[in-house]
């Protein structure tokens, strides 16, 4: 029950099927792959705008994928970890703010924030620390500037992960996004150090899994502590 609660897997191969063709230039399949997890336009994006739809993807779905269905298990094994599945799933079913769905989805879309407020920012904590181990840097700059700039993203929680993993990579997230050709206006996150490009995906893929390594180290530490105290 718990195996079908992750997309550790999934995440890594969904961002791959972007970056193999992307990196040999064949931008159609390119945005094919991404559209198939992203709601937003994608065919008539360019290289950079492929690769940060792929990286927002990665930073945000760390969250709603691995880490906090990790946070309900440690908490209440399989039927919280499933009940977190169940509110995230119907949330991005109908939690869109159109008018198809403003009022059936809201409730859903409330839950979900609420069950993600905290596993997001434990998860922009955990990017920081992966990249301290990985990297060898201690990025203060980072820390500062995701809590600056994290509250600036329409998402309550989404701006926590995705400004902490554009800050690391020193890339700019966030812009202008289009839905069904309607224009969706994001706050920028991180800063424009280096252009983004395709090798960003890999090095997103890594802080992926550094992240959740850590958060459940972190988890299985205070469980240990708990454990011990008792």
């Amino acid at each position: 029950m718990l195996s079908s609660c992750f997309a550790i897997k999934g995440l890594k191969d969904a961002a791959l099927a972007v970056a193999r063709p992307l990196s040999q230039g064949d931008l159609t399949l390119a945005r094919t792959s991404l559209s198939h997890v992203v709601g937003r336009d994608t065919h008539s994006l360019d290289e950079t705008e492929i690769t940060r739809g792929t990286v927002e993807t990665l930073a945000e779905n760390t969250v709603d994928g691995i880490t906090a269905p990790l946070f309900w298990a440690f908490l209440g094994g399989a039927p919280l970890a499933m009940s977190y599945k169940a509110i995230n799933t119907l949330d991005s079913m109908v939690g869109y703010k159109n008018e198809r769905y403003a009022d059936f989805g809201y409730a859903s879309a409330k839950l979900d924030d609420l069950a993600n407020w905290l596993p997001a920012r434990l998860t922009a904590a955990c990017f920081w620390i992966a990249a301290i181990l990985l990297q060898g840097v201690r990025t203060t700059d980072a820390l500062r500037h995701t809590w600056q700039q994290a509250p600036l993203h329409p998402s309550p929680n989404a701006g926590w992960p995705e400004a902490m993993v554009a800050n690391l990579l020193g890339v700019q997230l966030g812009g202008t996004n289009y839905y069904q050709g309607i224009a969706s206006h994001r706050a920028i996150l991180g800063s424009n150090n280096q252009p983004l490009q395709t090798a960003h995906i890999g090095q997103s893929i890594r802080l992926m899994h550094g992240a959740w390594i850590v958060f459940t180290l972190l988890f299985a530490l205070i469980s240990l502590l708990g454990w011990v105290w008792q």
